[in-house]
């Protein structure tokens, strides 16, 4: 029996994201390889660094959604629904994996001295905030978006500044293209960001 193309067409979109995707509550073994994100900013040639008070860099780590804050690569499938995508995990949790990113794009990009959080008692200059809304697969646009807003603090907090980075790279829901789609998404919000932070 034929079903209506009205029907069919629906099924068959339902099908082909059921394959790539997996289950909310899916289980499963771990993927062959981990995701990482890798920093594509080049590496300038003379990586000494210098700094006057209050002109040192802190990336702080990044406010996530609960979606987010796992090792597996969500997938919005509609509004209210969410999926991750099958044989996709990341190395460590995405906020972590987005500090270091922006860390190390900021420090090849502006010449700036970066510190860790955990340094920030010398001296943490312009601290860097922020909430990653999204870091996964969009079916819908049916590309991974990268969500970054960015919050700047100076001056023990005298100056505050915000921002919102974000970027589409197009995918096709499986882990051949999320991955690397992904890394480059991030790669562009934190060059972006690196921008304003070094201006």
């Amino acid at each position: 029996m034929k079903l209506p193309l009205r029907l069919a067409l629906p099924i068959a979109l339902a099908a082909a994201l059921n394959a790539c995707l997996g289950g909310l509550m899916g289980g499963g073994k771990a993927p062959a390889t981990l995701l990482t994100l890798t920093a594509e900013a080049p590496m300038p040639s003379d990586s000494s660094r210098s700094s006057s008070a209050g002109e040192a860099v802190t990336i702080a780590l990044p406010i996530v959604a609960k979606e987010i804050r796992t090792i597996r690569v969500p997938a919005r499938v509609s509004a209210t629904e969410v999926a991750y995508v099958k044989d996709l995990q990341w190395v460590d949790t995405p906020d972590r994996l987005f500090q270091d990113l922006l860390a190390e794009t900021v420090r090849r990009t502006t010449g700036r001295v970066v510190l860790d959080p955990k340094q920030a008692t010398l001296d943490p200059g312009v601290v860097v905030s922020g909430q990653l809304f999204q870091f996964g697969y969009d079916a819908a646009a049916q590309a991974v978006i990268v969500r970054f807003d960015g919050a700047l603090t100076t001056g023990g907090g005298a100056r505050v500044e915000t921002r919102r980075f974000e970027a589409q790279v197009p995918a096709s829901g499986d882990a051949a293209t999320v991955g690397p789609a992904l890394n480059q998404a991030a790669n562009q919000v934190a060059l972006e960001a690196a921008k304003w932070i070094g201006r």
